[in-house]
């Protein structure tokens, strides 16, 4: 694999450290009939954050570690900033696994292809609405 895939995969990774931190809020602060939503995001999201150090160590590099906080791109005092910090959180992993779809082949691109369609599909269930080509068009 390129040295480009490994950086794709580094990306990601800490992605999914920030996506793990994130819903931690958003699982504090969303209302009783989203929860199990949360839970199931915060599960997948730590199941792909294991994948991906697993991967990186495969592609010869060390896994990048999680802070041991993260900013928030604004405050959750509710269950309604819980959910848009939701669809923002899969906005952003949508995002970094575009890019290791585009640096990565083989296995590697359909795990993040993957990825990228579980993003978007739980970006439209937080939201209510999706995007033309996500992983792309938040970066407009």
């Amino acid at each position: 694999m390129s040295t480009g895939s490994l950086k794709a995969a580094q990306a990601a990774l800490a992605a999914e450290h920030a996506a793990v931190y994130g819903y931690g809020v958003v699982g504090g602060r969303v209302g009783e009939d989203r929860r199990a939503e949360a839970t199931a995001a915060y599960a997948a999201h730590r199941a792909r954050r294991d994948s991906l150090a697993r991967t990186v160590r495969d592609l010869g590099g060390e896994p990048a570690v999680a802070a041991a906080a993260y900013a928030l791109p604004f405050a959750v005092p509710d269950s309604a900033a819980a959910v848009r910090l939701a669809a923002g959180l899969e906005d952003r992993i949508a995002g970094v696994y575009s890019d290791l779809v585009r640096a990565a082949e083989g296995p590697l691109r359909r795990e993040a292809a993957g990825a990228l369609r579980e993003a978007a599909v739980r970006a439209v269930r937080w939201r209510g609405s999706g995007v033309a080509f996500p992983g792309l068009a938040e970066r407009a």
